[in-house]
């Protein structure tokens, strides 16, 4: 897999909107068996059904099933500036090196103006770009809150069925709001750098509960010593490491744009180490079940929202909404009355 023509791998004008209908069919059969190929353009092709809430992700989503769960999944958070990219891009290479099929799926703001992602993900991983082992895809947030696009999790089914090893979720980058990636990925790194107030923010967002490997990175900077012993004590705060059996988050230096002796090689034995104790523990089926149960979840909500709706094209929950002012009933009787019509 590697990147392909702007367009394809990634979307460069404004996306559909989610639920917008294709005008083009769809041969998902053949899409899905030349992405397990590894054809590019298919497993982009899979991705953009995706974004899009086309008719037929029902149909992709059934195809890909039989073919996922085997990729092992790498969450990237921080705060922006941290080198959130330029891990990933040392990450992939190290992994590369490893003899394992990645892929990236970078998560960008949305542009105000026509909604895609502003791609500075894609620009800033160019060193992979002709790589055929290599599948990247920037994707838009669209507005979504928690550092992830809404499609998020089907893309990363798709990068799984299509034969990726690994596969690292960089998080758009928007500070306190990013914490949904802890519960789409099996192991969360944590991004931190020196000077940035990292250690008062980690505090604020809860972050603690949030990595399962701490990354200083731009190690080499003054500072870096104190955001470790920060990070120390406020694991100390946490008391973490008193739960006989959990897993204490290690802390790791790197310098991530240097291309050796980066301190990347630690960083992968941590992960390592604790995908092991993820599958000692049974914790990374617990992961997994409690990762597939919310995007049940977030499915049928979606569903809801759509059929809530058309009830208000109808003009039944304006009607609701109405008695509700006027007196006449509450807003829980209002609610389960609605919820019969559905």
């Amino acid at each position: 897999m590697t990147q392909v023509p702007a367009g394809t791998a990634v979307q460069t004008s404004a996306p559909a909107a989610p639920g917008r209908r294709g005008r083009r069919s769809v041969d998902v059969p053949t899409l899905v068996e030349r992405a397990r190929e590894g054809d590019p353009r298919s497993v982009a092709r899979l991705i953009s059904l995706v974004e899009d809430a086309s008719p037929a992700l029902r149909e992709v989503a059934a195809a890909l099933a039989p073919h996922t769960g085997s990729a092992q999944v790498l969450g990237l958070t921080g705060s922006p500036g941290v080198g959130k990219s330029t891990t990933t891009t040392a990450l992939v290479r190290a992994l590369r090196q490893a003899g394992k099929r990645v892929g990236v799926l970078a998560v960008d703001p949305s542009s105000p103006f026509s909604g895609g992602a502003l791609l500075g993900d894609r620009v800033r991983m160019q060193d992979h770009a002709g790589d055929g082992g290599v599948f990247i895809r920037s994707m838009a947030s669209r507005g979504h809150l928690g550092g992830l696009s809404w499609a998020t999790p089907q893309a990363l089914r798709v990068l799984d069925a299509a034969g990726c090893d690994v596969v690292l979720i960089e998080t758009v980058g928007v500070g306190q709001s990013e914490l949904e990636i802890a519960s789409l990925a099996d192991t969360t790194l944590v991004l931190v750098a020196p000077g940035m107030g990292d250690g008062i923010q980690a505090a604020k967002a809860g972050i603690l509960e949030v990595a399962d490997v701490f990354v200083v990175n731009k190690a080499d900077r003054d500072g870096a010593d104190q955001t470790v012993r920060d990070l120390r004590y406020m694991q100390s705060l946490g008391g973490r490491h008193d739960l006989t059996g959990r897993w204490r988050p290690p802390i790791c230096r790197t310098v991530a744009a240097r291309d050796t002796d980066n301190g990347i090689d630690d960083v992968l034995a941590k992960i390592e180490e604790h995908r092991l104790w993820l599958e000692s523990s049974g914790e990374g089926e617990r992961r997994r079940t409690a990762r597939a149960a919310r995007e049940i979840e977030a499915i049928a909500l979606a569903e809801l929202r759509t059929r809530i709706g058309d009830l208000r094209d109808g003009a039944a929950l304006d009607a609701l909404a109405a008695r509700v002012v006027a007196g006449e009933t509450d807003p829980y009787s209002a609610a389960d009355e609605l919820l019969a019509r559905l």
